[in-house]
């Protein structure tokens, strides 16, 4: 069967998506304006799939879950399994319609979103309290030449 561009288009934001979490994630260890970046774009692209997946089911004359309804309630509680993987999901998308799937879906990237965002707002407030690696080796250089001319002084 023959895919057309959106599919592609909606592997590609999926793949985003998880790609720049992970760098983002990579990054954290040595800047965190890189992390805060990347965690942003991957915002946007799963925002992008979001976009794909909901016009699916309007095009298609599907009902999009309500958030409070009880199948996204369910899909939602699946997210606080411990040890979840694509096994945790695997039996209710591979045996329900596409309908059904793409509402799945749609859940799984409000509750990731949900925790990016959370993640954005955590990076940004300590990008503003101790600034990026830039910063934190000028404030330590200043604090080393600052000791280093104490103990002259005292040496004098």
């Amino acid at each position: 069967m023959k895919r057309d561009r959106t599919h592609g288009q909606m592997i590609q934001a999926a793949r985003s998506g998880k790609q720049n979490i992970v760098e983002g994630s990579q990054a954290s260890g040595t800047s965190k304006e890189t992390e805060l970046k990347l965690t942003k774009v991957a915002r946007a692209s799963l925002e992008e799939l979001l976009v794909d997946y909901t016009d699916f089911l309007r095009t298609r004359g599907h009902l999009l879950w309500n958030k409070d309804s009880e199948e996204a309630l369910y899909v939602r509680k699946m997210g606080y399994k411990t040890n979840r993987t694509y096994e945790t999901y695997k039996t209710i998308v591979e045996t329900r319609p596409p309908e059904i799937v793409a509402n799945i879906v749609i859940c799984l990237i409000h509750q990731t979103n949900y925790l990016l965002d959370q993640q954005v707002r955590r990076l940004e407030q300590d990008f503003l309290e101790e600034g990026g690696v830039r910063e934190r080796m000028t404030r330590a250089r200043l604090h080393r030449r600052e000791e280093q001319r104490r103990k002259r002084a005292q040496d004098e």
